[in-house]
């Protein structure tokens, strides 16, 4: 393709700057432990410092594939798809959601939701964060407010995000990784003073897998 094709089929949603896919266990949130087959887009400018892949945010770095080879490569190993970043919202992920459903998929998307939604899905985890709050279509839609805990501060932050969210989200507070050993009590307090929300941990990590 000629590059200026490229840019037009990336902005239609036809090639996605491809970073990884991988078939492994959930380690986060409401589906913690159960098999999906994740698809890593590129590209994301929220920028957050405690990032685990930062290899993720310049999306030059990752070449447009066509999404009929993504399709097939979930195809073959899963039942679910988790759509991740990155940002997957950067882009459009109508034709990524619509062809992954023709072939019988559930189709997941983890996103700060700093832009519009797009897509089809059936379960939307929304982690937002301070620097690009979510848009309204997103606080309106997700199944699932996942807040990452890094201070203290960031219980008032939950707070404030669960009053955005639709009535149906359920609430995950969730501690930075690197702050695991600190913050894990605190949440295992608040979560007990506020039953509301519940704890989720990065399992993956615990267990050594992606």
């Amino acid at each position: 393709m000629l590059k200026k094709e490229i840019q037009t089929a990336v902005e239609k949603g036809e090639l996605l700057p491809l970073m990884e896919e991988f078939y492994t266990i959930q380690g986060e949130g409401y589906y913690t432990g159960t098999a999906a087959y994740f698809i890593r887009i590129g590209g994301c400018d929220v920028g957050c410092h405690w990032c685990d892949v930062k290899e993720s945010w310049n999306a030059e770095l990752h070449p447009p594939t066509n999404v009929d080879l993504i399709v097939d490569n979930a195809k073959k190993y899963a039942d679910t798809v988790v759509v991740t970043g990155g940002e997957p919202l950067m882009w459009d992920m109508s034709v990524l959601t619509s062809k992954l459903k023709e072939r019988n998929l559930k189709v997941h998307i983890e996103t700060s939701g700093a832009y519009a939604l797009s897509g089809t899905w059936d379960w939307i985890c929304l982690s937002p964060k301070k620097t690009m709050l979510p848009t309204e279509t997103v606080y309106a839609n997700a199944n699932e407010l996942k807040v990452i805990i890094y201070n203290k501060h960031d219980f008032i932050f939950a707070e404030e995000q669960a009053l955005k969210v639709n009535p149906n989200a359920i609430l995950f507070l969730q501690p930075e990784w690197s702050k695991k050993e600190e913050m894990t009590p605190q949440i295992v307090d608040y979560v007990m003073n506020n039953p509301k929300w519940r704890v989720s941990l990065q399992t993956h990590k615990y267990l050594n897998i992606p």
